[in-house]
């Protein structure tokens, strides 16, 4: 009859093998026709993908049928647009999503008809030659400054462009639903007129062991 002693080191390879396979990691590289990973704790690649093609879409979208409306054909010289950051006033951190929103947004005005962005280089080096920050531009006198301060690096801007995230968190026992909004200002600098976009998702969580949302 087998001792506890012996029972305990015949179990030992076993333990190490269940523990060993626990904490494995594996990993996929994603195609084009993978679907994107949905995360279960806060938003990602999901949520924020679809907020940024909506919004800057309608934005520029909307331009451009202005330009057209009172008689004039998209510029060949592109309008130029400063696009001085993202504000976060949701209730997740953004983490490294916070640059590669920005990265994003900058790449669809890029690649717009009308319009293209002042480097972000520029822009960084304007706000710190003039010791301001970007919600600071809204003051005229700032305006002023930072736009002149633009033209001495040769990048004139005729917008000054503000990404704002916000969300709505709604509460059911261990499950909520998060509502996320990504708007868009767009400030005409010689006019002063603002344009608004958004665009929302929404994303239900569920906790508890082997939780699954309801369809």
């Amino acid at each position: 009859m087998l001792t506890r002693r012996q029972l305990l080191r015949n179990a030992a390879p076993f333990a190490a093998l269940l523990v060993g396979c626990r904490n494995v990691q594996h990993a996929k590289v994603l195609t084009s026709q993978d679907e994107d990973m949905v995360g279960s704790h806060a938003a990602g690649t999901e949520t924020w993908q679809p907020l940024i093609q909506e919004s800057v879409g309608k934005l520029l979208g909307r331009q451009v049928g202005q330009i057209q409306l009172t008689g004039n054909e998209v510029p060949h010289s592109r309008k130029k647009i400063c696009f001085v950051g993202i504000e976060n006033k949701s209730a997740e951190d953004l983490g490294d999503f916070k640059e590669q929103i920005y990265q994003h947004i900058d790449t669809l005005i890029n690649e717009s008809e009308a319009f293209e962005p002042i480097n972000r280089r520029y822009v960084d080096a304007g706000l710190q030659q003039c010791g301001l920050r970007a919600d600071q531009l809204f003051i005229a006198n700032n305006q002023r400054m930072f736009a002149a301060s633009m033209e001495r690096f040769d990048q004139p801007f005729d917008y000054l462009l503000y990404a704002t995230i916000t969300s709505g968190t709604t509460q059911s026992n261990k499950d909520y639903q998060r509502d996320y909004l990504l708007t868009l200002e767009l400030i005409d600098i010689y006019s002063g007129n603002t344009e608004k976009e958004s665009a929302e998702i929404r994303k239900g969580y569920r906790r508890g062991p082997l939780a699954r949302l309801k369809s």
